[in-house]
Formats: structure tokens, sequence, C-alpha cells
């Protein structure tokens, strides 16, 4: 007999939280979060998301043990502004049982059929500056801090209870370059003067705050043509700010910038604390922050976590200037691999970025969708 409780208190959403470390004690790939900040990122008190989303959290039990979890999750700003009268799900772990999760999936069902909605799409969260899609390929990888990561069994999971495949997304992971060409330098600083254009240093991670809500706006406008983008309202940056600050290193992040001083361009990349989360174990205290704090500082792994393009500046050359600029932050830092977000594998504009550096496909990523 399985049942679907819906989480109604803290302790039940503790327990939705913590469920994947024992589902996972095991796996030697899985990435655990940090506990304290998946409690603050599902409690309506403290994250703006919930001004536009509405979510159940709801947990499966058989003979009375927690077997699987899933988020259903309305973002009211995308019913409603966008016309995608979507429900998304998030956060799905369940054990190898078909039953369970056709139970969690029936109630997610029932859900979006409830609102009137027309389809069902995750795995996602309310934004997405969220995890989103479920490991295809790549399970013998160790997973990061900005991804899912999943047992092989979940597509097929997926599949039985009609999930069928909405877009792919593609990890890339890139060997750095002993040298690059000499014609980069000479392109990126002419490109440099060609636009009047100017780097932005910050020397410490309290300097790259007052930046955030350009960086968030020009993230907005230069994804705002990809499908399953919704915008990060001005409200929800201070979440954001909290939630990543800490893990940046001013470092990898490349901010360019007009001669008004506006910000035209960006990347922010992250040191690897995948095996870092992995020895902190969902706690921060009492060694938590040590092992995060020593990944920060001493790494040879990085992850390129997001990059943005002014639209007016688009497929003009800018990002020469932050691979050139990012190679010589790498080879002060002697970085040694650096693996790539996930990318939408229509995203032909982003993935042509790599092609001059060997990049090797190394993990995939799926959204599923079904029609209600």
């Amino acid at each position: 007999m399985i049942e679907i409780k819906e989480v109604t208190n803290k302790k039940e959403l503790e327990q939705f939280v913590k469920f994947p470390f024992s589902l996972y004690k095991n796996s030697k790939n899985w990435v655990p979060p940090i506990i304290k900040e998946e409690l603050n990122n599902f409690d309506k008190t403290k994250n703006p998301a919930f001004k536009d989303a509405q979510a159940w959290f709801l947990l499966a039990y058989k003979n009375n043990k927690i077997v699987g979890r899933v988020c259903a999750i309305i973002n009211w700003n995308e019913v409603k502004e966008l016309k995608n009268k979507k429900l998304r799900f998030g956060w799905f772990d369940a054990i190898e049982d078909e039953e369970v999760t056709q139970a969690l999936f029936d109630k997610v069902f029932e859900i979006g059929r409830q609102h009137e909605l027309e389809f069902v799409e995750g795995p996602a969260g309310f934004s997405n500056m969220d995890k989103a899609g479920m490991l295809i390929e790549g399970f013998d990888r160790i997973g990061s801090m900005p991804t899912n990561y999943n047992y092989a069994y979940y597509p097929t999971l997926m599949e039985k209870v009609g999930l069928k495949k909405e877009v792919d997304w593609k990890e890339y992971e890139i060997i750095m370059p002993e040298t690059v060409p000499d014609k980069l330098e000479k392109f990126a600083n002419l490109l440099m003067k060609k636009f009047n254009l100017k780097l932005i240093k910050a020397p410490n991670t309290k300097t790259l705050l007052p930046y955030a809500e350009k960086i968030f706006d020009l993230m907005n406008r230069s994804h705002e043509h990809l499908e399953s983008f919704t915008p990060i309202k001005p409200y929800q940056i201070e979440h954001y700010k909290n939630k990543y600050l800490k893990f940046l290193d001013p470092d990898f992040v490349i901010l360019i910038a007009d001669e008004n001083e506006n910000l035209v361009g960006f990347s922010i990349i992250m040191p690897s604390f995948a095996k870092a989360l992995q020895k902190a174990n969902g706690k921060l205290f009492p060694f938590g922050f040590y092992h995060l704090l020593k990944a920060q500082k001493k790494n040879d792994k990085v992850t390129l976590l997001l990059i943005g393009i002014a639209p007016e500046y688009m497929r003009k050359g800018l990002t020469s200037i932050i691979f050139h600029e990012t190679y010589k932050t790498f080879t002060k830092r002697n970085i040694k691999i650096i693996e790539t977000n996930p990318e939408l594998e229509t995203n032909n504009q982003v993935q042509a970025l790599w092609k001059d550096y060997n990049p090797q496909l190394i993990k995939k990523w799926r959204t599923y969708r079904k029609y209600l």
C-alpha cells in the first residue's frame, strides 16, 4: 500500500529535504545540498519566489517508510504573464519502484488538472536559477553543485508514468589548453578599443554586491529568447545574492562595461564544490565551511555557471574578451579542467563558443512533458 502525503509542517519538510541522503548514501557521485539552504529555499517566508509560485511538497510512504518525494509547482508569472499553462515538477527522488512513482505523479497530475493547466513539465524549480533536468547520461561522473544527479533508473520511471522528452541539455568538459592563439589576445584588445569597453575588477566578494542587479538584468535580456526562460524578478535578486554570492570568487567573475558604465557582458565561473559538499554531507558546521573554503581557494576544476551578452553586442565577438580574461585567470590559478553548465541542445550559439577547445560531451539531462 502506497500513501501520498502533502507536507504540512516543518518536521515533514525536513524529512522531504533529507530523504535523498538515505537514498544516495551508497552513491559515490551524488552531491548533497546544504540542508539548511534547502529548507530556506522551501520556506515561503524566506524565498521570494513564492510571490509568484505556489508549491505542493509530496512524500510517498510504503509500509510507513518514506520511499519517494516530488514537488509540484505553479509559477503564476509564467502562467498568467507568459500564457504558458504549465505545472512544473521538481525535486523528484524515489526508490526503483514504478508504483511509487506512479502514485506521486498521479497526485501531481491531479493538481495540474484542478488548476486547469495544460501540461506538466520538469524536473524544474521555482525559476531558472534552480536546478533543472534529469540526468540521462554520465551517471559514472561526480555531480556538481549547480546540477541534479540521479540514478540511472530514473528516466525509465519517467517514461512509465507517461512523461516524454521535451528537450535535452548538454554538458561538456574542456581540458585547459597550455596556450591559446595569439590572435585571441589581439582580437580581444581590438574589440575593447573599437567599442570603447572596459573590464570591471572586483577585489573582493563585497565589492561584487553592487553589480548583482545589473548582472541579473543582463541575464534576463540575454536569455529572453530561450523558450524555457522565465525572467528573474527584482525582488528575487536579494535571495539569489545571499544563496550564491558566498560561493563566488571575484577572480572568476568577469564584467565588461561600456563607456557609460552599462554592463554589456559577464561570465561567472565557480570552483568545483562537488567533493567539498560530499565531505560536508549537508552541514556547514562544524567542518562544512572549512571544506568549502578549501575548495574555493585550492582547486584545479571549475564550472562555467553563467554567461551573458547584451543583445545589441551579440555576434560581435565579446566572448573573445571573456575567454582571454578567463585564460589569464585559469593560468594564474592553475586550473586544469573546465565543465560547462548544461546548455539546451538547441542553443547552438552557446555550444559554438567551445568548438575551438576540443570539448568532450560528458553528461546529458532531459526535461519531460506530459499533456493533461
